[in-house]
């Protein structure tokens, strides 16, 4: 038999397509089958249990005092917000600053508010007469209203942490991004505007997306000073109806229903500073 004939089959067999088969995860069908079935008793749980009393929630739903409250919610988390992450990139500014005073100054900032509980503060600048009856010659008994209180203290709770948020998307832009924008000859403020600050936004939206929704929810805890916010409208109509759960559940539902469009934003904010950085299968 010829070395020809004896190679025929070998091509032949090095020619035929390899058939691949793919893995069997029984176990991880399985799991996902009991997830889904406890998912489902969940659910007709929820939907079924009378106590949540359904009825009761969509009454309340769209009632103006609870819009009123929904209201008040969104803009004290705008304002924060807002404010805060204004402070904070000032903040950040001086961590990053080659100024001694200013870096322990700022890193000293963050250090205290994140170390103080929020709810404290806001009691703290609740009360701030019996701490500083007077200052400047102004007295400061019932200076601050409810509303007020709540902007100062959650500002000053959130620039701390909006500060380590802008400070580490700074960060992240690599220096010589910012060592070929100074030898294009850029003046420092283009070269933040249009070098610095989309690489950095990158790293930013993240956890400010994250900031923002915790904020959303901590406004809550504003309720503790008659701030009339979402939570604190549903415990006035409870504490008239004694309806508790289906009231919780309308703060519930809002929460949530914001939540999801906030969380959509961010998709949308994310893939948009995410362009030209994306991978392509």
């Amino acid at each position: 038999m010829s070395s020809d004939t004896l190679a025929k089959p070998a091509a032949a067999a090095a020619a035929a397509p390899v058939r691949i088969v793919a893995q069997r995860r029984l176990g991880q069908w399985a799991a996902a089958a009991v997830v889904l079935v406890l998912l489902g008793l969940a659910v007709n749980s929820v939907v079924r249990n009378e106590a949540f009393q359904w009825d009761v929630v969509a009454d309340y739903f769209t009632s103006a005092s609870v819009l009123r409250g929904l209201w008040l919610t969104l803009w004290l988390t705008a304002v924060v917000m807002l404010l805060g992450f204004a402070l904070g990139t000032l903040l950040a500014a001086g961590r990053l600053s080659a100024n001694p005073v200013l870096r322990s100054v700022s890193w000293g900032y963050v250090w205290l508010f994140r170390s103080m509980p929020i709810l404290v503060q806001l009691l703290l600048w609740f009360n701030i007469g019996a701490l500083y009856p007077q200052i400047l010659g102004v007295k400061t008994v019932n200076l601050l209203g409810p509303v007020t209180v709540a902007i100062v203290g959650l500002t000053l709770h959130e620039a701390a942490y909006a500060a380590e948020v802008v400070r580490g998307g700074i960060l992240s832009v690599d220096r010589g991004q910012i060592e070929a924008a100074q030898a294009l000859g850029l003046s420092r403020w283009r070269r933040w505007w249009r070098i610095v600050l989309p690489q950095a936004m990158r790293s930013i939206v993240p956890p400010a997306g994250n900031m923002l929704i915790g904020t959303l929810k901590g406004t809550s805890i504003v309720s503790v000073i008659a701030v009339q916010d979402l939570l604190y409208s549903v415990q006035l109509v409870y504490h008239r109806t004694y309806q508790v759960i289906p009231l919780l559940m309308v703060a519930t539902v809002w929460y949530v229903v914001v939540t999801s469009v906030l969380s959509v934003g961010q998709y949308y904010v994310e893939k948009h500073y995410a362009r030209g950085s994306e991978r392509t299968r």
